[in-house]
């Protein structure tokens, strides 16, 4: 199949081309993110294969339908930026990436937790300057802590498991609880896990129900100086809210590797302008804020899943066997 390859940075490139080492497909790739003024680029290509910033709504579906696609292939989990209802209308199959590396994102969490935690970012850069003092750097013994985790599907119960070895305590909200989650895991009310939670990691999905699930009325529950992390959606998070837990200190500690207005910022090289997304750059101004620009799936061991489970999607659309892992379009959705 002719697949037109959307949003494909050298690392894209580089996995895809390994993983059709057979060359059963034709890749073209483009650098520029899928959009209505892109979508042209796409036509007389049977499938599109697009990430997580990519635009997949209505009209550019309408346009890559007219241009003879035929399946839109996912580099992600994710598929809250397709229109599932407009495809099923057209006839566009939709396929994801459900599991690329569960251990990946748990990890990157983590390591949020544990930077801001010590300060370990600032700390680098004032060695670096030959400032050895350690004023603004005092932590906490995660030992003993309440970790809340909300969401527990494959990288939450790993992100678990790990603040578990540290001796932390597990709190979990889920509206469906995993049966596999283990015993030290313990499933409370969202407003109880708020409020007793030293720690609180996302690792839900963007769904109607979770838009801006961190508002400032979650807030206002949460203990007092608690560390919130995001790695699973940025529109999980109201950011406005966010900045005025900051300034009061209700929030004592914030590591994102995801942002609500993130697809005109990452991925890309914006060194050399302004940015002129004012509530980003008032998060930059917090000492206690660590960003990460949606680097937490970034291994090696997740960019080869990705890439293979993408093309066996295309193998399997193509050939009508295998395992396609479609995403069906539910009302529910």
């Amino acid at each position: 199949m002719r697949i037109a390859v959307f949003s494909a940075k050298p690392y894209d490139q580089t996995f895809l081309t390994r993983a059709n080492a057979a060359n059963r497909h034709e890749l073209s790739f483009f650098d520029a993110r899928l959009t209505h003024d892109t979508a042209p680029l796409a036509k007389g290509f049977d499938g599109v294969c697009v990430f997580v910033n990519d635009h997949v709504d209505s009209a550019v579906l309408e346009q890559l339908h007219a241009g003879g696609t035929r399946l839109v292939a996912l580099r992600s989990a994710g598929f809250n930026h397709v229109d599932l209802a407009a495809a099923e209308r057209l006839g566009i199959t939709v396929a994801r990436v459900p599991a690329y590396s569960p251990h990946a994102v748990a990890e990157h969490a983590v390591a949020l937790v544990l930077s801001l935690n010590r300060m370990t970012f600032r700390a680098y850069n004032r060695v670096r300057e030959g400032n050895f003092a350690l004023d603004g750097l005092l932590g906490f013994d995660l030992h003993g802590k309440t970790v809340g985790v909300i969401g527990t599907g494959h990288i939450g119960l790993i992100f678990a498991d790990i603040m578990h070895g540290f001796g932390c305590r597990i709190l979990a909200y889920d509206p469906q609880p995993n049966p596999q989650a283990k015993a030290f895991v313990e499933y409370v009310p969202l407003e109880s896990l708020y409020a007793q939670a030293d720690i609180i990691s996302l690792h839900c999905p963007l769904t109607p129900d979770t838009d801006h699930l961190i508002d400032a009325d979650a807030i206002a529950l949460m203990k007092r100086g608690a560390m919130l992390i995001n790695t699973g959606r940025g529109r999980v998070v109201d950011t406005s809210a966010v900045i005025a837990g900051l300034k009061s200190g209700h929030i004592g500690r914030l590591g994102l590797d995801v942002y609500e207005e993130e697809e005109q910022l990452f991925f890309e090289d914006l060194s050399h302008g302004i940015i002129e997304d004012d509530q980003f750059m008032r998060l930059t101004t917090f000492h206690n804020v660590l960003i990460t620009g949606h680097q937490a799936f970034f291994t090696n061991e997740a960019l080869t899943n990705i890439a293979e489970t993408t093309l066996a999607n295309v193998d399997a659309f193509e050939c009508g066997s295998g395992t396609l892992h479609r995403v069906v379009y539910s009302k529910r959705v």
